[in-house]
C-alpha cells in the first residue's frame, strides 16, 4: 500500500472566479483541480497576490526550494518537490454555494445564545443539553423547530412531556436561523496571513494555532 505524504491533508482555501472564498479543501483535492486545469494558484509575495498556473508553479518550486524553503510546506517525492499552495482560484465557478445552517448541537447553542429556553439562564456549553420540544416518544421530529437549548434541571423537570404538559413556557419559538453560523477554521499564522484578504469576517471564524 502506498502512503500519501502527510502534507496532502493541509488546508487550502478555494476562491471562486470572482476571488471570493467559498470553501476549504485538502491539498490533495487542490492539486487535482490544478492538474485538471480547473484552477490556478494565488500566492502572496510581499504585499501582492500573484496568479500562477500549475506548470509555472512547479518550475518556481525548484527555485523556492533553494531560496526560501522555510516559507512553504512541501510535498516531497524521490523525483521532485513542490510547494503546497495555500490558495487556489477556480476558473469557471462564479457562484456562492447554497448553504443552509447545519442542524447540529453547536449551531443550536449558537442560535439560542447558550440560553436555556425554559428558565432563560445562560450556561456554559458543557452545562447545556438539547431538548425536543415535542418529545420523540410523542412523535416529535429532529428539526430546528423542535430542538432547543435546555439546562440539565429544566430538561429533567420537563422529561418526556411537551412544555404544556409540564407547565413550562418557552422563552421564544424555535426557528431555523436565516443565515449559517460562521465556519470555524483553525490555521497557522502564516496560512492566515495569505488568506486574510479573502475572508469575510462575518462568515468565517478563524482561530489561529500556536
Amino acid at each position: 500500500m502506498t502512503t500519501l505524504p502527510a502534507g496532502l491533508n493541509q488546508q487550502v482555501l478555494v476562491l471562486n472566479k470572482a476571488y471570493a472564498a467559498i470553501r476549504v479543501v485538502s491539498a490533495r483535492r487542490a492539486f487535482i483541480l490544478l492538474a485538471k486545469h480547473a484552477a490556478e494558484i494565488i500566492a502572496l509575495e510581499g504585499e501582492r497576490y500573484i496568479n500562477y498556473d500549475f506548470a509555472t508553479w512547479t518550475e518556481l518550486s525548484e527555485l523556492q526550494q533553494h531560496l526560501e524553503p522555510e516559507e512553504h510546506s512541501w510535498i516531497r517525492t524521490p523525483r521532485f518537490s513542490i510547494a503546497i499552495p495555500t490558495i487556489v482560484r477556480l476558473f469557471r465557478y462564479d457562484k456562492f454555494p447554497a448553504i443552509r445552517p447545519t442542524l447540529n448541537r453547536r449551531n443550536i447553542y449558537a442560535r439560542d445564545h447558550n440560553l436555556c429556553q425554559y428558565c432563560g439562564t445562560r450556561f456554559a456549553t458543557r452545562e447545556l443539553t438539547l431538548d425536543h420540544v415535542v418529545p420523540r416518544v410523542q412523535g416529535g421530529v429532529h428539526s430546528w423547530e423542535n430542538l432547543v437549548c435546555a439546562c440539565v434541571d429544566c430538561n429533567r423537570r420537563k422529561g418526556g412531556r411537551t412544555p404544556r404538559q409540564a407547565r413550562m413556557q418557552l422563552i421564544k419559538t424555535p426557528r431555523e436561523p436565516s443565515r449559517p453560523t460562521a465556519r470555524s477554521l483553525r490555521v497557522g499564522p502564516r496560512t492566515y496571513r495569505s488568506w486574510r484578504a479573502f475572508l469575510n469576517d462575518a462568515y468565517w471564524n478563524v482561530e489561529l494555532n500556536d
